[in-house]
């Protein structure tokens, strides 16, 4: 008897939790694909990891595509089967790796969805700056399009965080990855008025780590800042579907456009792989030929 599929999915999640640093969101999602497969072996009759072969998970490739899912869903499992079984391999649980040759599914990368300036314009004005709300709202908002922070990100600034008298503010990001990103002078402006004038009040207890506070003086949280996002975009009339990640698409597209380096933008972004960055500059010719196709007299 070897090791049971269950201590071995056990084994793995842990390694890639604590040894490879892979975020929560990730290792749940890993963890529901795995729970999917062992399911899927227990009703072939295999609960030993060594008894896993090739033609099993096969199997249970053509067991997804019957029920749907979607090529990019059923790529994301078999990475979770592969970095599985690839582990118990090296970790000298199994004498083969009934992974080794199996196939991603070819996914097509989608598009981003981004601001054009002018809606940006739009929505980084839409809070009232008059109201101690409306400037942290402000605050916000210029920040996220300033650096290109993931939302998880941007709660998770602390006032420790920032440099801003030489425009730069440090975070952590996938994996744990700490890079530090420059703030372009309109953030700056509005980030200090807010720290000088609604953080204090708003920090009731005077020992609050976090830079952006609700009125309660709680740090903010995705969720609430996705619904701040909501309603200013309506109120800027912006008719597409937004939320904050678009922001952080949109400062990418942007520098591109405007001549920025790859390079810089992959760095400030936090990609560990270029490859991810490069989406934006397709979708900046993408955008090109809108234009050419648009405004060009023989397009």
């Amino acid at each position: 008897m070897g090791l049971a599929l269950d201590s071995a999915i056990d084994l793995y999640l842990d390694h890639v939790k604590v040894e490879r640093g892979l975020s929560r969101n990730t290792v749940l999602a890993y963890g529901r694909d795995l729970a999917q497969l062992r399911g899927f072996l227990a009703r072939e009759g295999i609960d030993d990891a060594e008894r896993v072969e090739q033609r099993h998970l096969l199997g249970w490739l053509v067991w997804q595509a019957e029920r749907k899912r979607s090529a990019r869903s059923q790529a994301r499992a078999l990475v979770a089967a592969r970095g599985l079984f690839k582990h118990l391999r090296a970790e000298r649980h199994l004498s083969a790796d009934p992974s080794a040759d199996l196939e991603l599914p070819r996914i097509g990368r989608k598009l981003p969805v981004v601001l054009s300036e002018r809606e940006v314009v739009a929505l980084l004005t839409a809070p009232d700056r008059r109201t101690p709300r409306g400037l942290r709202d402000a605050a916000m908002l210029e920040t996220l399009y300033a650096t290109g922070l993931r939302v998880s990100e941007l709660v998770a600034l602390r006032i420790a965080d920032m440099d801003l008298d030489n425009g730069f503010l440090r975070t952590v990001g996938k994996g744990g990855k700490t890079r530090v990103v420059p703030i372009g002078d309109s953030a700056r402006q509005v980030i200090g008025e807010y720290c000088a004038t609604v953080r204090p009040p708003f920090d009731k207890s005077r020992r609050a780590p976090a830079l952006f506070l609700t009125h309660l003086g709680r740090a903010m949280t995705r969720q609430g800042f996705w619904k701040i996002v909501s309603r200013y975009a309506r109120a800027a009339g912006i008719r597409k579907a937004i939320s904050p990640h678009k922001l952080r698409h949109s400062f990418a597209t942007h520098l591109l456009e405007h001549g920025a380096d790859l390079r810089a933008v992959q760095a400030m972004l936090g990609h560990a792989d270029i490859g991810t960055t490069q989406v934006y500059t397709h979708l900046s010719r993408a955008r090109l030929r809108e234009v050419v196709g648009k405004h060009h007299p023989r397009a």
